[in-house]
């Protein structure tokens, strides 16, 4: 049995780059990751999820999806979040 790349498994199952379903997996990959490195973020300055919902003015529940899978969060929300309650910064790059 011929071991496979984590690639090549995605270009199988998901199809290549540029593709429709291969973009959704990208972006909610993206999207999840994002999430990750929030909570990571939180639990570093030793932060429980209520007490940044309350610097950002948002609700418990909230900062939980957005750890959970990092969808529906606004570019604003994400600064609020990074700057305000976190004591972070943000740094985009865009490929075009």
């Amino acid at each position: 049995m011929k071991t496979r790349t984590w690639k090549e498994i995605k270009d199988e199952v998901y199809g290549m780059k540029g593709t429709v379903r291969r973009d959704e997996l990208e972006r909610a990959s993206a999207s999840f990751k994002m999430g990750w490195m929030l909570r990571k973020a939180r639990e570093e300055k030793q932060l429980t999820q209520e007490t940044l919902a309350n610097k950002v003015n948002k609700k418990r529940s909230f900062i939980s999806r957005i750890e959970n899978d990092g969808s529906n969060m606004t570019l604003k929300t994400l600064y609020e979040i990074v700057e305000i309650g976190l004591g972070g910064s943000v740094h985009i790059q865009i490929k075009v």
